[in-house]
């Protein structure tokens, strides 16, 4: 829309505000690519081509980094990160189709088509935001509950480091040890925007704690929980729940279909949770079902995590997961409500349930890597990340 006062449009004041920003970052990978994969062939007429790449370019060439950023291999030294990727390879916890442990490589490996600059955001990721790729937590397969001990801890590392943690799945079992990761760490409530086809609150499933339940064990620890209704002996978990997750906090959205939610209703209407199904969805609209999310997550809370749910999206547009659910949200919908929400800052992310071996020309990573670009961009967009003033000029 243009600018009522000049008649600017939108596009062409976002190209003058990237043209500020310094592009220091460029210059020292250029230069950094020359001394560490050396001079090009001498019939290369463009000189800031290296012989070996060392940089963002060929997309299709490289080592397999989100968004070509820095491997933080010495996990001691992601303090030294604004934000950091992490993998968390496990699908052990699926009941329908496996595979899911696959998606963080097939998100790094597409992510490589991005450059981190983004007109209609008028965001250069590159130049405003020290990102690096944490690798993947070592999880162990066929074991959930170890796995779990693994993650809070990884991802508390991460957390407490300072780095942003940018998580990626996995299967959605993860939900619950990432949070604990990082609840454990802020002294208030945390609230939790979930966007989902599937509630995921259900207490026990095929009697272990699986893709269906991270949000019952997330908010279980909590006084308005009625722990009589556990209709399982959970002496063999290791623990049970987080007291700083209230159950009013926990925002779902997105919820609907025909599986996978009978089990989760009941503790989903006794412990108070907010349902925002399709429906509601379509009534409010995007902008409305934003703002009642954060409205709800943030009530008496110190910070709001954001769970995202590959599966969300309908599956004409991310095939690529396990549990699919027609009539989920077209990309742009999703998009635009994931920048919305970020815009008032979150304390971690998640995107989980992106399963390779069911996609299609990688269409579902692909959008798992931009929903992560969405939110990222957007706090660097708004100051809530990054370091933007030091590298944007004066007007």
């Amino acid at each position: 829309m243009p600018d009522p006062k000049t008649g600017e449009l939108r596009g062409n004041r976002n190209l003058n505000r990237l043209a500020k920003i310094s592009q220091s970052k460029q210059d020292e990978e250029i230069q950094r690519g020359l001394e560490l994969g050396l001079e090009a062939a001498d019939s290369i007429n463009d000189r800031s081509i290296s012989l070996f790449s060392r940089g963002h370019l060929p997309a299709f060439a490289g080592i397999n980094t989100f968004m070509k950023s820095r491997y933080c291999e010495n996990i001691r030294e992601v303090g030294n990160y604004e934000a950091a990727f992490v993998g968390v390879p496990f699908d052990t916890g699926t009941t329908y189709r496996p595979g899911a442990r696959f998606g963080p490589q097939a998100v790094r490996r597409i992510s490589a088509l991005y450059d981190g600059y983004c007109v209609d955001g008028a965001v250069d990721l590159f130049e405003e935001l020290d990102l690096c790729d944490a690798g993947d937590i070592f999880v162990i397969p066929g074991n959930i509950e170890k796995t779990f001990d693994q993650v809070s801890k990884g991802i508390s590392h991460v957390f407490t480091s300072g780095a942003f943690p940018i998580i990626v799945g996995g299967d959605h079992s993860l939900g619950y040890p990432n949070v604990r990761g990082v609840a454990q760490n802020i002294s208030g409530n945390v609230g939790i925007i979930h966007f989902d086809r599937h509630l995921d609150t259900q207490d026990i499933d095929m009697d272990e704690r699986m893709h269906t339940t991270p949000w019952y064990w997330t908010t279980n620890n909590h006084e308005s929980v009625d722990h009589s209704k556990a209709h399982q002996h959970h002496s063999h978990m290791h623990d049970v729940g987080l007291s700083n997750c209230p159950p009013k906090n926990l925002v779902q959205v997105g919820i609907g279909g025909w599986y996978g939610n009978r089990p989760g209703s009941e503790v989903a209407r006794d412990r108070g949770t907010s349902v925002i199904t399709m429906k509601d969805f379509e009534e409010l609209g995007i902008q409305g079902t934003a703002s009642l999310a954060l409205e709800l997550a943030w009530k008496d809370a110190d910070a709001v995590y954001l769970s995202f749910d590959i599966d969300s999206i309908d599956p004409a547009f991310a095939p690529g997961t396990g549990t699919p659910e027609p009539g989920g949200f077209m990309p742009r919908e999703a998009l635009e409500m994931v920048r919305l929400i970020a815009r008032e800052g979150l304390c971690a992310m998640e995107v989980v349930e992106v399963s390779p071996p069911y996609d299609v020309n990688d269409n579902t990573s692909q959008l798992a890597c931009r929903v992560i670009l969405d939110v990222i961009g957007t706090m660097v967009s708004v100051g809530k990340l990054g370091h933007r003033d030091q590298v944007i000029g004066k007007s």
